[in-house]
């Protein structure tokens, strides 16, 4: 029922611990100031009331307050909040249970933001994750309804009591009163994490600085450049990067052509470009590596990722080394948002000691061209200078990010209870 988003934690065991003796029943306005400390690369800080300390065995506060406490929440996406919200739980419960509860209208995964919240809160292993789906209407007016969706609630806990119920929303306190436990509010005005599901699904860019890494990588829009030898892929793909001052990830095949002719220089020093040979392995490994490499930098790229290269264009080097493309290259292809293809003409060949296809490159471009025209991703062919190149580029990109990102809308209260939930 809340719009609460944490960040993404790492696996948790779904069992909860034994609950310790409850020592204060006591309901305040609950979680300490986060501020991100320097070693956290989620930007949110770990809340921990002044006095308190965590057990060296990593079970818990020493002296919890409840021994079994509860947050509920769409996490639509998980943000800064969430995170915060199931850290203040976290600093007062010998045990939470985090009820991840969507309808299934909604269009990020219920599996997806369960490993999200496990990997972010991965150092509070007293915390456990549960989904359910729960696709009843929103009506905090309707007693019925109340029952409905706190016999979803109830069947995540799995018969365990809670004593205490941790929320940000203005329901909460209703929550509470329906499961026997404290109300526990933790920053219900939004002022130390101004930030909420709804803002961030109605502008993802501008709450970036909100959402955690495994968060980033699913909502970044990923941006190929791919063309035939020595036409500008790698400047493209560094100029637009320092453009939106985001990530770029280097082609991996230009790596493993270097490793394998600098292995061949050790036989025979005389050895060039041309004495390389590939087999169908290289080219799998190319792919693993490149999406690898593409997925490791999405966790940390801005809104856009560009990449040089991608499975689609590796298949096509593919078959110009071994004649044809494998199933296992091709079957790997995905979907990014936006290709770039850099036009051979007009751009001179040169000869760095890892090329060795001038003569080809009309022929690729050709078969970029039928490749990407049937595959279903909007592509922006790149031709003249590079300047033009670059100004076209560019466009293309801001027009990808002016389209924003198409999420549906979740289960709502009716106009008159807006004010209940964010």
């Amino acid at each position: 029922m809340t719009d609460a988003t944490p960040r993404p934690p790492a696996a948790v065991a779904d069992g909860a611990l034994e609950a310790t003796p409850r020592l204060s029943a006591a309901v305040v306005d609950g979680a300490a100031a986060a501020r991100p400390p320097a070693d956290r690369a989620d930007g949110v800080a770990d809340a921990v009331p002044v006095g308190r300390q965590r057990t060296a065995s990593g079970t818990g506060p020493a002296t919890p307050e409840f021994r079994h406490g509860m947050v509920v929440g769409k996490f639509y996406p998980p943000h800064a909040g969430h995170h915060a919200l199931i850290r203040a739980a976290a600093a007062r419960c010998a045990a939470v249970t985090v009820v991840v509860a969507p309808s299934r209208r909604e269009s990020i995964p219920l599996a997806a933001r369960l490993a999200w919240l496990r990997e972010v809160h991965a150092g509070t292993p007293w915390v456990r994750f549960v989904g359910r789906y729960d696709d009843h209407p929103v009506d905090y007016a309707d007693p019925a309804v109340w029952d409905l969706h706190c016999a979803v609630f109830r069947d995540a806990l799995g018969g365990r009591p809670v004593d205490a119920v941790f929320s940000s929303e203005a329901y909460g306190a209703e929550l509470a009163r329906r499961f026997g436990a404290a109300p526990v509010a933790v920053d219900p005005a939004r002022r130390r994490v101004p930030v909420s599901g709804t803002a961030v699904r109605a502008d993802p860019v501008g709450h970036w600085d909100q959402l955690s890494a495994p968060v980033r990588a699913w909502f970044v829009r990923r941006v190929v450049v791919v063309g035939a030898e020595s036409t500008g892929t790698t400047t493209m793909a560094a100029a637009l990067a320092a453009h939106f001052g985001t990530r770029w990830v280097p082609e991996y095949g230009r790596e493993l052509t270097a490793r394998k002719l600098a292995r061949l220089r050790e036989r025979d020093p005389a050895a060039t470009v041309f004495d390389v040979s590939w087999d169908r392995d290289d080219f799998a490994e190319v792919v693993r590596e490149q999406q690898a490499a593409e997925d490791a930098a999405a966790r940390s790229s801005g809104p856009l990722l560009i990449c040089d290269t991608d499975a689609r264009a590796t298949a096509v080097w593919e078959e110009r080394y071994l004649g044809s493309s494998s199933a296992r290259v091709r079957a790997a292809a995905r979907r990014p948002a936006l290709y770039l293809l850099t036009d051979h003409v007009g751009v001179p060949f040169a000869d760095d000691g890892l090329r060795d296809g001038e003569h080809l490159r009309a022929w690729m471009t050709d078969r970029f061209r039928t490749e990407l025209a049937g595959c279903g991703v909007p592509v922006v062919e790149l031709s003249g200078p590079h300047e033009r190149r670059l100004a076209r580029a560019v466009a293309a990109c801001e027009e990808l990010l002016a389209a924003g990102w198409s999420l549906a809308d979740p289960l709502v209260a009716p106009p008159d209870q807006e004010h209940l939930a964010s």
